[in-house]
């Protein structure tokens, strides 16, 4: 019957059993003994078990007044009569329903004796449970109240029909979101269309500046690029010669720190009355040099990352600081990339990501990056899509060059090759996949893994994917032996279940938003959610 939520202790062995095993030769499981799980409980109370596990917490300590209230108002009782019916004297309930004693065993076998009400409405699993989904509700972006751990406790435990209103509300005013932003989308308004029910976080709102740009902002390029030629950059000597050009230009040293005390974490830390940047010693050269070029950005052109960034933020603070740091640090990537010389590496080496990691002395993931970025009009290179993903599928990057769709609702594709690279960890792979509109794409994807530093610390990983349209596939050494000319060879995806119209796909999750199904009882296929 597999796990329970139920166990109980024994008092004369002092020992914890849980109802799916054989607990003695009196005690069978449900299961095995013809009897419902409640009766079976009640039973074993009965029989000589006086204390009962409800979840994660022994029954001996439950306070349930405001759920044993309402079983008494639901039946129509007065306290009077409900204490009467108990074999308690009121004073005694009203305590009860005040919380201010715990519910027993034997009260709890009453109760279920007179109102065969199953032991469970009084469990704490269902009350954690409730918690959980109140916790969700209130970290939501669509709710901007924030409301405290304790008083989420409060409302499960005191008012848990209010509860289960309100995380059901919360339900449907997402699920409507999600049918106002998937219209949006096949009216092609996408994310900077027609405002929708929910504002879009300040993260959103920025990279879907980004967006709007193209992901290239020229004033800010061939800032760096100036700054490129003038520190002299060569990779593999990066830092020490931007770090050179921060002392003599501005009196700022970088030093070195180990990683301790509260700032462990801290990869760059900027201390302007000391005229001090700290760098974490974990960074290679390539990153410290990125992590001096982002602080350069903010005092050689902080006037003109500020003016981005309020175009960015439209009055939102915390857009605002987000826009900063996302323009500083493109700042740095090309500073470290030099437009001009990147793309003609790039090109030279037909777009090989890890060559021109060995070149440029930068890792994986910031050459996606940079790629993804080379639109200067007049000097084009490929334009590339860019991904980050984790395991579970989150997002938390996405650049595009040209006009990619990527969902803001339904997730992604389980079909993409982006998520079968964390099968296969630091293999690149490739894959021509074909979007319901008939485009076709080259993907290529990897994972990376960024590690805290010390054994047993979590790092990071994710897998990058970077993708183009197919008439550029050929500039790409990723080309090489792919059917590029076969349409049957191309893996048909989505932009995510809830808004891909593909009539016949196995792998999908869900129906399509606003499109019925058909649903017939004594059918069963292959195709899950076929269309009505």
């Amino acid at each position: 019957m597999g796990v329970s939520l139920f166990a109980f202790r024994h008092p004369s062995v002092g020992r914890e059993f849980s109802c799916d095993r054989i607990v003695s030769s009196q005690y069978l499981p449900p299961d095995q003994c013809g009897m419902t799980e409640n009766a079976w409980i009640c039973e074993a109370l009965r029989s000589g078990l006086r204390s009962l596990r409800i979840g994660a917490k022994l029954m001996t300590k439950t306070f349930v007044g405001v759920r044993l209230k309402r079983l008494r108002e639901e039946r129509g009782l007065t306290q009077l009569a409900l204490a009467q019916a108990l074999g308690l004297s009121a004073s005694y309930l009203n305590q009860l329903e005040k919380n201010q004693r715990p519910l027993t065993v034997p009260v709890l076998l009453k109760i279920n004796e007179i109102f065969g009400v199953d032991v469970q409405l009084f469990s704490e699993g269902e009350e954690g449970r409730l918690v959980a989904d109140l916790r969700e509700v209130f970290t939501d972006p669509l709710t901007s109240e924030h409301v405290s751990l304790a008083e989420l406790k409060e409302v499960a435990s005191a008012m848990p029909a209010l509860g289960r209103a309100v995380v059901t509300l919360n339900r449907r005013l997402r699920h409507a979101v999600e049918r106002a932003d998937a219209m949006a989308g096949e009216l092609g308004l996408g994310s900077g269309g027609v405002v929708t029910l929910a504002a879009p976080m300040s993260y959103e709102q920025v990279r879907d500046f980004f967006y709007a740009h193209h992901n290239y902002f020229a004033d800010l390029d061939e800032a760096a690029e100036r700054l490129a030629e003038t520190a002299r950059l060569i990779p593999g000597d990066m830092a020490s010669r931007l770090a050179l050009h921060l002392e003599n230009r501005y009196g700022v040293r970088v030093v070195h720190t180990e990683d301790e005390g509260a700032g462990a974490n801290a990869l760059r830390r900027f201390l302007p009355s000391e005229r001090l940047l700290r760098l974490s010693r974990r960074l290679d050269d390539g990153q410290r040099a990125f992590q001096i070029a982002t602080q350069l950005a903010f005092l050689e052109h902080g006037s003109l990352i500020e003016r981005l960034a309020t175009e960015a933020a439209a009055g939102v603070k915390e857009t605002h600081a987000l826009a900063r740091i996302g323009l500083a640090n493109y700042f740095a990537g090309a500073t470290l990339m030099p437009y001009g010389a990147f793309l003609n590496a790039a090109e030279c080496e037909r777009y090989d990501i890890e060559r021109l990691g060995s070149l440029f002395g930068v890792g994986y993931e910031t050459i996606c990056h940079r790629l993804s970025s080379l639109q200067r009009p007049g000097a084009v290179g490929v334009p590339f899509f860019f991904i980050r993903v984790d395991r579970a599928g989150n997002i938390s990057k996405r650049q595009s060059a040209t006009d990619f769709h990527f969902s803001r609702v339904g997730g992604t594709c389980p079909l993409w090759n982006v998520y079968e690279a964390f099968a296969q960890p630091g293999r690149i792979l490739t894959q021509v996949a074909q979007m319901p509109d008939g485009r076709t794409y080259l993907w290529i994807a990897r994972t990376v893994h960024h590690s805290a530093g010390a054994y047993g610390d979590p790092g990071k990983t994710f897998a990058i994917g970077l993708g183009c349209d197919m008439r550029h596939a050929g500039r790409l050494v990723y080309s090489k032996g792919l059917a590029l000319s076969d349409p049957s060879a191309a893996v048909p995806i989505g932009a995510g279940c809830k808004v891909c119209d593909r009539p016949a796909c196995p792998q999908r999750a869900f129906p399509m938003i606003g499109r019925p199904i058909a649903v017939d009882e004594t059918l069963s296929v292959f195709t899950p959610y076929a269309a009505g």
